[in-house]
């Protein structure tokens, strides 16, 4: 395609237009069928952290998020801020304990702040479990069975989808185990106050 032809494409009418071919060749950088979007999420989270970066440092960071293996676009975003708040976190502890003697009010400060991007880093964790599950929760069932040489112990993992679930959570032996404690059954007499009983 020609450069005009390709000008045209992403800008006809005042639109841009994504590329119709899908290459997803950097999918595992951001979740993306789009390169586009990838390359960019890449900037952006590069663009993000702070200091100056030399091409190691920046294969460091593009590499961890590959190892997080982000399945499609929500999953590379919510992983981009994870690497930000956590090299945020990790940057304002360095700094409390730079000013740790000298300074106590910057100490506690950056203390503070480090904390707040520690849970954000929690939180943001805490929802991509939740995407990646897509708000599933599993149930785990342990049955247990008792006979007089052996016990059998089986776990079984339910997921919520399953219809039968109410019924296993739910469903009990079919006869109750018996009472270990003894049972009082006998009568005890029962003495007045200030009677005693003849001997």
């Amino acid at each position: 395609m020609t450069e005009d032809a390709e000008a045209k494409r992403k800008t006809e009418r005042g639109k841009i237009i994504p590329d119709p071919n899908l290459k997803g060749t950097m999918k595992a950088i951001a979740g993306a069928d789009h390169d586009e979007w990838n390359l960019r999420q890449a900037d952006l989270v590069l663009a993000a952290l702070p200091g100056k970066r030399d091409d190691e440092a920046n294969t460091a960071i593009l590499s961890g998020m590959v190892d997080m293996k982000p399945a499609d676009p929500i999953e590379g975003i919510l992983i981009g801020q994870i690497i930000a708040a956590n090299e945020a976190a990790l940057k304002m502890y360095r700094l409390a304990w730079l000013n740790s003697v000298e300074y106590f009010e910057a100490h506690t400060k950056y203390l503070q702040l480090a904390d707040k991007a520690s849970r954000t880093v929690a939180l943001l964790s805490e929802r991509l479990d939740h995407h990646r599950g897509r708000g599933q929760q599993q149930i785990i069932v342990k049955h247990v069975t008792v006979n007089a040489d052996q016990a059998v112990v089986t776990d079984q993992i339910v997921s919520a989808k399953d219809a039968s679930t109410a019924a296993l959570l739910t469903s009990g032996t079919e006869k109750p185990m018996e009472s270990l404690e003894p049972s009082h059954k006998e009568v005890v007499p029962a003495i007045a106050k200030g009677h005693r009983q003849s001997e």
